[in-house]
């Protein structure tokens, strides 16, 4: 859960620098154990065009294990001292092996994801470096909202919205 925000910059990030032409990862993250039932199925069970990347820090000398219930109430004895971690289900895997959670380790892993996913664009022959696709949302907002300079694609975009 303390990682969260950084899978919604690596959505980010992906999205925009590879999704083009056609091209590019789907850029999605799952964040257990809310998704567990919903995405974790997909993982396990679900159709094998994925690629799973797992960030592993450092072990976290605060980093909570199932304790022992001397009644075995929940029948989940079975996990104790253990970590919940998700990195199996047959799907490819790549596991990025951090140090603890820090800001240096922060910067390490947003200079790594950005030379990948530059890297990757240019793999898949796209430009990493700009988005199209965003400046034609911004060129239709600026016209539907009557931003000066831009009264003739205005007046096309509500013509063809009208019809």
């Amino acid at each position: 859960p303390a990682f969260r925000f950084f899978a919604e910059w690596w959505k980010q990030l992906y999205g925009e620098s590879e999704g083009k032409e056609g091209k590019g990862l789907f850029p999605a993250s799952v964040d257990f154990t809310a998704d567990l039932h919903s995405m974790g199925q997909y993982i396990q069970q679900g159709e094998r065009t994925l690629l799973e990347t797992v960030v592993r820090f450092a072990a976290d000398p605060d980093q909570l294990t199932v304790p022992h219930d001397d009644v075995n109430g929940d029948g989940l004895n079975f996990l104790e001292g253990k970590t919940m971690a998700h990195d199996e289900g047959g799907v490819p895997n790549l596991i990025v092996s951090a140090g603890e959670r820090n800001a240096r380790t922060l910067g390490e892993l947003i200079y790594f994801f950005e030379f990948s996913c530059g890297l990757s664009g240019y793999l898949l022959g796209v430009n990493p470096f700009d988005q199209p696709g965003v400046e034609a949302y911004k060129k239709n907002m600026f016209a539907l909202l009557g931003k000066p300079g831009y009264e003739e694609a205005g007046e096309a975009l509500r013509a063809k919205l009208s019809k």
